[in-house]
């Protein structure tokens, strides 16, 4: 018995030595039970130490031949968000479009309507144009294009398929050879199967060599076109407009173009900070500069599609 009560002295002094050595004695360990303090005005308060759980350091065979290891940082839920949700939707899969084939119901009113697209009269002044190819309406200040309807179908314009044959569904009608009612100067020489009613939409033909827009019969299911006016659309009252029919759409017509191409209008505006953005100084013109670089086809086209062409004066501006 007095060996073994020597020999647990003995490792009593090595440990107490060797606490001295590693300055462990004046160092106070605080319990994870609450501790009692005596604050300067003799109340007596407890604190208690807060344990914040530690991150697992663990892992199983699985998670440590994982690519990437788990967080246990807590993160708001997307889901969870007001006005926002989270895609799990994968990319659609590719499906075949089945072309449905239109039958015709003619509208009661339609050959009241046939009439009122060929019967009237030129009443409104033909338009002037300015020395950088503005046209001016006298009667119409706000509607400034500066491309003729008959420099938009030379130059490509509407995939060349703009007045191939139409099948209204508003007014249950085949349109076909109303392209015969422009005048013998704007087509002249021009290959109409090409330029004009080509039944299908050939980018090539364009002017930027771009497909962009919508279908006239996309226009039509969107309501956009007045029947009892211009049965095609945009082009087809610029036409007559430009002749000098004056009719109740002229107003929403212009103003659709002035939303579009106008001084503030959303394509021109587009495209002039294309370019800023792009740091280029000189209208890219295709067919004419191929040095010039390209800045947004498909933008030109739009706008040469609503009888304007951004030309150098307008960048200028912008650059100013």
């Amino acid at each position: 018995m007095a060996e073994i009560e020597e020999q647990r002295l003995a490792n009593l002094r090595n440990k107490e030595k060797l606490l001295a050595e590693l300055n462990l004695n004046s160092r106070v360990i605080k319990s994870a039970k609450a501790q009692t303090v005596k604050r300067e005005d003799g109340l007596i308060t407890k604190k208690r130490k807060i344990e914040v759980p530690a991150v697992p350091t663990r892992s199983s065979t699985r998670l440590q031949q994982a690519s990437e290891r788990p967080s246990y940082k807590e993160e708001p839920d997307d889901e969870s968000r007001p006005g926002r949700t989270k895609n799990r939707s994968k990319a659609p899969a590719k499906v075949d479009v089945v072309v449905e084939e239109v039958q015709l119901q003619p509208a009661p009113d339609v050959d009241t309507i046939r009439d009122n697209w060929s019967k009237w009269e030129a009443v409104g002044p033909p338009p002037t144009r300015d020395e950088v190819g503005t046209f001016h309406f006298e009667d119409y200040l706000l509607f400034l294009p500066n491309k003729s309807p008959d420099e938009m179908m030379r130059e490509g314009c509407f995939g060349g398929s703009y007045w191939r044959p139409l099948k209204s569904r508003r007014l249950g009608i085949l349109i076909e050879e109303d392209w015969r009612e422009l005048p013998a100067a704007w087509i002249q020489g021009l290959e109409v199967e090409r330029y004009l009613t080509d039944p299908d939409y050939n980018a090539d033909v364009n002017k930027y060599k771009v497909a962009c827009g919508q279908s006239i019969e996309e226009w039509e299911a969107s309501g956009w076109i007045m029947h009892e006016y211009d049965v095609r659309g945009w082009f087809q009252w610029y036409c007559r407009f430009f002749q000098g029919r004056r009719c109740p759409d002229d107003d929403r017509q212009v103003s659709r173009w002035r939303k579009c191409v106008g001084p503030t209008g959303r394509w021109k505006r587009m495209l002039l900070k294309a370019y800023l953005k792009q740091g280029v100084h000189d209208v890219f013109d295709d067919g004419e500069d191929e040095d010039t670089k390209e800045v947004s086809p498909v933008m030109h086209q739009t706008c040469h599609h609503w009888a304007y062409e951004i030309k150098q004066h307008d960048l200028d501006e912008a650059w100013a």
